[in-house]
């Protein structure tokens, strides 16, 4: 490793860049109802396993917090602090969770496959469950019928994520590009 990527601007660009690469993400969606499918997850789920715990975190809260001030990161260009008061904003919170779990996990576990995948479905059932109970509470839906309308519909969609969160980790790791996430933190 040099010493660009041992720098903490390293460390920063990384950060920056994966704030913007969940803000891009955002924007491809497939609108299925009051909760679209989009790959935010999938930025969510690398960074946390790029980043580590620390640096993840600080990403994504970065991301939000550009979203709450009205910048137009979540998903069709949206902003403000009405979008994370709406019936999607528990989702928005549970990016936080789930990337501070992905990176915790893999801070100390290693970016393993079997690492990878067993702290990703911890973080999606931990966003889903910020995301469903806020869904929930905002929308006046009973539970059943807020995971029909929030969950259920974005499990296959989110395996494929996992996935290929995995293959860009390991594909990223031959190139060298990432950092030993305890090794350099901003």
């Amino acid at each position: 490793m040099n010493k660009m990527q041992n720098s903490k601007v390293y460390s920063m660009a990384l950060i920056a860049l994966f704030a913007a690469v969940t803000a891009v993400f955002s924007q491809i969606i497939i609108p299925i109802g009051p909760v679209p499918i989009n790959l935010a997850l999938l930025a969510v789920f690398t960074c946390g396993c790029a980043l580590g715990w620390k640096n993840g975190t600080i990403s994504i809260a970065i991301y939000v917090l550009l979203g709450v001030v009205g910048v137009p990161v979540f998903t069709g260009f949206q902003g403000g602090l009405a979008k994370v008061a709406g019936p999607t904003g528990g989702y928005i919170i549970g990016y936080l969770f789930a990337v501070f779990i992905i990176g915790l996990m893999c801070d100390k576990l290693g970016r393993k496959v079997w690492v990878m995948a067993v702290s990703i479905i911890i973080g999606i059932i931990v966003c889903y469950a910020f995301g469903t109970a806020w869904f929930v509470f905002s929308m006046g839906e009973g539970i059943w019928e807020s995971l029909m309308l929030c969950v259920f519909p974005f499990l296959p969609g989110d395996a494929a994520k996992t996935i290929a969160t995995i293959l860009i980790i390991k594909a990223l790791e031959k190139t060298h590009l990432l950092l030993d996430t305890k090794s350099v933190s901003a």
